[in-house]
């Protein structure tokens, strides 16, 4: 069906009990409460909803964007009232703003940057679960950081992605990587030290950003060395992707920049 009308509209969040942005058989989805909301605002209209991306389970996000074509004239301050009163507490939308309708959310040149959230040493609060990664080890953060700039730039990422196809381009830069201590999020319940690792760039493979992030977390550990993270993204690399992953829930889609 054609359209006459396409909205962007940015959205926050938590994505601790979902199974990711794309809908699935027999499983809770972030794009499944979009549109089930939207059926409640749009009643009786036809739309179709398609997010800037696919994001993992458990994983949040600051400052999603999905694009809604319908053919309705939308009053935007009141379709947002109308849509946060229907969204459940985890969701939030944020802005909407009317684009062309040959604009595709998908396809459109973007920077998006990553917040991985983390912690080590004691326990954490359970509060603080769907936010922060805990790592029990002492970690060295001082050599993590160094480990984290061997990142910037253009590399070949083979070893940070699972499941390629055929067409996957593994050759990919990052316009920035960097561990800083967490002052965004915060919270009673949260450890004293938490830190970020903050990564930018514009396409990003399977995984790959939870990869890189138990790599640092085992550079940290003292079970790998800076000199691994530089042959890993060597062009001869072994192509091998890393065996540990790191969870989910310690990842954030922070923003995503747009070429309008």
């Amino acid at each position: 069906m054609k359209y006459s009308k396409s909205y962007l509209i940015s959205l926050g969040f938590l994505g601790f009990r979902f199974s990711g942005w794309q809908k699935q058989t027999n499983a809770k989805t972030l794009h499944d409460i979009v549109d089930k909301s939207l059926s409640f605002v749009l009643k009786d209209v036809d739309y179709k909803t398609i997010g800037a991306g696919r994001t993992d389970a458990k994983v949040s996000a600051n400052g999603y964007l999905f694009q809604l074509f319908t053919n309705e004239v939308l009053q935007t301050d009141a379709f947002l009232n109308k849509l946060n009163s229907n969204f459940p507490a985890d969701f939030k939308a944020y802005t909407v703003s009317e684009v062309a309708t040959s604009f595709n959310i998908i396809n459109a040149p973007k920077i998006k940057e990553y917040h991985y959230y983390f912690s080590f040493g004691a326990v954490n609060h359970p509060f603080a679960a769907p936010f922060i990664v805990n790592e029990e080890s002492e970690l060295n953060i001082e050599l993590m950081k160094k480990g984290a700039s061997l990142f910037e730039g253009e590399h070949y990422f083979h070893k940070y992605c699972t499941k390629p196809s055929a067409k996957t381009e593994f050759k990919r830069t990052i316009e920035s990587c960097s561990i800083v201590e967490n002052t965004i999020l915060t919270a009673s319940f949260f450890p004293e030290e938490s830190y970020i690792l903050k990564v930018r760039g514009k396409g990003f493979l399977r995984y790959q950003i939870r990869l890189m992030m138990a790599t640092l977390f085992e550079l940290g550990k003292g079970n790998l060395s800076l000199q691994y993270i530089e042959d890993s993204l060597k062009e001869d690399n072994d192509r091998q992707f890393f065996r540990t992953i790191a969870p989910g829930s310690g990842l954030q889609l922070y923003t995503i920049d747009l070429e309008l």
